[in-house]
């Protein structure tokens, strides 16, 4: 059974219930507005000034209540006084001088003025009732509420609720052996207990955004066939002191209530950051919150609650170091990306519900997407399900899947762009650069999977290759070969033009970016030895002696392969101009026509089909 949605608290259920809060605040402040205004305006003066005023013929009219008198001046001033019983001859002056007057019986004289600051108090009443009652039938349902902020804004799921389980999980086995652990105590906590062990009581998963850390968390619940509440770190902290710390504790007595379970808190970084990290209100809110956190964490040691505490995050480096600690998040679980295998199943998994082609293999489309999460896979499948839809096609085939990959990898086609015919040739034989270095390094880089002139992206051509396999280290020798394929294009323009051209940049800065971790990082310059240089936003841990000779080995490294670039092209220009050339013309060339048009031994495959 869906659950019903509880209704806003500020709002009421609709558009009338905030029409009629707005008319009461208006209300209210218009006939404070009117009293005020009113009381200002009214001057009271003696009697005998009013007679003078008559005489001189200022007054226009005046109204007698009893020995109460008003009116208003010819200046529109008002004024009240006071008057004596015996006042005919005062008529008689006032008739005179062309005054207006009015009688009023005192006991039948009741003035709408009287009424304004009852019917403020009834408005302001009507007001705090209506929000008080909201506040009563909210049942802390996480709304913007006043009256509520300090409950807790986690959701609660059911067993019967959670759908999802291991099985639905692919890929992440080491971290689903993990997580085993707390579904056996969830599900029989006495055979722990017997001997005396205790169970983690935090957990916390770790790994890039994408990768299954929220439905792993489900799954556990799932497994475990126990509730499951689930909130964002974000939702703790508010800007009143107090208020997350509040919001705390709510969610751990409600947990408590439900035991066993698991509560479940994702991006915990939010509120878990290294405390005495700044001053103000902001950090005193989110210090008080995570001290809160620590309290009810170390709490469960007291009570015996089944009660387990997950929390997902991709910066582990910033949590404090209170939270890390035994007895808290003391199990440290990793949600890495998708091996092959793993992704051959994820993508088994969103394939299900989509109409696919029967010769699409989907351990080639696997071998062919290292590097992509889960949800990147998800991503995959389904932007090659919305390019066959526009095609009119009915299943999705190779050449939706090939053009989705190009487009989450190279960017989308921009065909607006027109370049002119100098354009595309330099393009051509800057990409034909790429390329070719690339197959005359067969052992070092990875195989060749297309080239185009086609702007892509911010790109004006694109030189993709695709790994062979799973990559977990590199060589020097793979990592020079790497520099001078993005130098080849560079290498291409100056030996067929004899000019430089802007191109190159983002060429030049992968490069430099490899050769420096060469250098500072891995060991693999002799001249700077196997020590790490660190640098940390902009601060270095070395002296500005040193940093001179590591720039200049840098130079010196990126120049020696610059050179060997440059020979393997002048060796091979025939064969660039023969690329070049094809390019220019069919605008896109895969891998295996370009084997074929250099006469040269096939790599592996990289294409889909």
């Amino acid at each position: 059974m869906k659950k019903r949605k509880t209704p806003n608290p500020f709002f009421g259920n609709s558009a009338k219930s905030l029409l009629i809060v707005i008319i009461f605040v208006i209300g209210s402040f218009f006939i404070l507005n009117r009293l005020v205004e009113r009381s200002r305006s009214i001057e009271t003066i003696p009697y005998s000034t009013f007679l003078d005023k008559v005489e001189q013929g200022q007054v226009r009219d005046v109204y007698f209540n009893g020995q109460d008198a008003g009116g208003s001046l010819k200046t529109g001033q008002l004024f009240e006084t006071v008057v004596p019983h015996e006042r005919d001859k005062d008529f008689d002056m006032l008739r005179h001088n062309g005054v207006k007057i009015v009688l009023a019986n005192p006991t039948n004289q009741f003035s709408f003025w009287y009424l304004l600051p009852i019917l403020s108090l009834l408005m302001t009443g009507a007001f705090v009732w209506y929000y008080m009652r909201q506040s009563r039938n909210s049942n802390g349902g996480g709304g913007p509420n006043f009256f509520s902020m300090g409950k807790s804004r986690a959701k609660l799921f059911m067993p019967s609720t959670i759908k999802d389980t291991f099985a639905s999980f692919a890929g992440a086995q080491e971290a689903k052996e993990e997580l085993e652990d707390l579904v056996d105590f969830l599900r029989n906590p006495e055979k722990y207990k017997r001997l005396g062990a205790k169970i983690t009581r935090g957990v916390l998963l770790v790994g890039a955004p994408g990768n299954g850390k929220t439905l792993l968390a489900r799954a556990v619940a799932g497994e475990a066939n126990c509730p499951f509440f689930s909130i964002s770190g974000s939702d703790f902290v508010e800007v009143f002191v107090g208020v997350g710390a509040s919001r705390v504790r709510d969610l751990f007595v409600q947990a408590r209530k439900h035991a066993p379970c698991i509560v479940f808190i994702d991006e915990i970084d939010a509120v878990g950051r290294q405390r005495g990290s700044g001053l103000g209100g902001g950090h005193d809110e989110r210090e008080q919150t995570l001290n809160q956190l620590l309290t009810e964490m170390d709490g469960f040691e007291v009570t015996g609650e089944s009660v387990i505490v997950l929390a997902a995050t991709n910066r582990p480096d910033v949590l404090d170091s209170a939270l890390l600690r035994p007895g808290r998040f003391d199990r440290r679980v990793d949600v890495p990306y998708p091996d092959l295998k793993s992704r051959e199943q994820i993508l088994k998994v969103h394939t299900k519900p989509v109409k696919m082609s029967s010769d699409v293999d989907l351990q080639k489309i696997a071998r062919g997407t290292p590097g992509f999460s889960g949800a990147e896979l998800a991503n995959l499948i389904n932007e090659a399900a919305i390019i066959a839809s526009k095609n009119n096609a009915k299943e999705i085939t190779i050449d939706d899947m090939e053009a989705a990959r190009d487009k989450l990898l190279l960017g989308k086609e921009l065909k607006s762009i027109a370049l002119s015919e100098d354009d595309r040739r330099v393009t051509s034989y800057h990409e034909s650069g790429h390329a070719l270095i690339n197959l005359l390094l067969p052992e070092d880089t990875d195989p060749l999977h297309k080239l185009t002139i086609i702007p892509r992206g911010k790109a004006l051509g694109v030189t993709h290759s695709m790994p062979e396999r799973e990559k977990y280290t590199s060589s020097k020798s793979e990592m020079e070969a790497n520099v001078m394929v993005a130098l080849g294009g560079r290498v291409a323009e100056e030996l067929i033009f004899n000019k430089l051209y802007t191109g190159a940049y983002s060429d030049f800065t992968k490069a430099t970016a490899i050769v420096r971790d060469m250098v500072c990082r891995y060991g693999m310059s002799e001249k700077m030895g196997t020590v790490v240089y660190s640098q940390h936003r902009n601060e270095f841990e070395y002296s500005e002696h040193t940093g001179r000779l590591i720039d200049e080995e840098v130079r010196a490294i990126l120049e020696g392969l610059y050179g060997r670039t440059k020979q393997l092209l002048v060796d091979n220009q025939d064969k660039l101009e023969k690329l070049a050339t094809v390019l220019l013309e069919k605008e896109t060339l895969y891998a295996r026509e370009v084997y074929e048009l250099l006469e040269i031994k096939p790599r592996a495959e990289h294409s889909f089909s």
